[in-house]
């Protein structure tokens, strides 16, 4: 393992979505379960699965540009979900990671009067981070890299070779 990342595979990723949907569970299975796009896409998606949720909006949310690189603050990104269905609802947040914590304290913003409980789920938090998960399968204050973001994307690699 890189000693300056937190490498994460298929495997161990499986086995955390296992784990916090355990433990989800066990406090009450959600209404919906809303991913954080973009790291949070896979983690809700399989969060859903695994709890057999099938409501999954998406919130898009930007604050990394890149590896230890962000915004002053996160932004929401359009479409922005209409949650008018969820009044009420016991929503799980779901995430990659809590680094900063500034993302999981935006989407709390916005959820807030719209939706009834509040839960999130992580598979990693780091130590800095203001929000404490409800939810988090390891901790880490290394720089994660996720089985699904080990690669550059093919259009950067394509343009590399041209």
């Amino acid at each position: 393992m890189d000693a300056e990342r937190e490498v994460l595979t298929w495997a161990a990723f499986d086995e955390a979505v296992w784990s916090l949907a355990e433990r989800v569970a066990g406090d009450g299975v959600p209404d919906a379960v809303l991913a954080v796009a973009r790291g949070g896409l896979v983690v809700g998606g399989a969060l859903a699965y695994a709890t057999g949720v099938k409501c999954t909006p998406v919130l898009n949310v930007e604050l990394y540009t890149g590896v230890d690189e962000r915004l002053p603050e996160p932004r929401l990104v359009p479409p922005v979900p209409d949650l008018g269905g969820l009044a009420g609802a016991d929503v799980l947040v779901a995430d990659d990671v809590a680094d900063t914590g500034l993302t999981l304290v935006a989407v709390r913003d916005f959820l807030a009067g719209r939706v009834g409980r509040v839960r999130t789920a992580v598979v990693y938090e780091k130590p800095g981070s203001l929000v404490r998960p409800d939810y988090t399968w390891g901790h880490t204050d290394r720089w994660v890299t996720f089985p699904w973001s080990d690669r550059e994307p093919v259009c950067a690699r394509s343009a590399a070779t041209a």
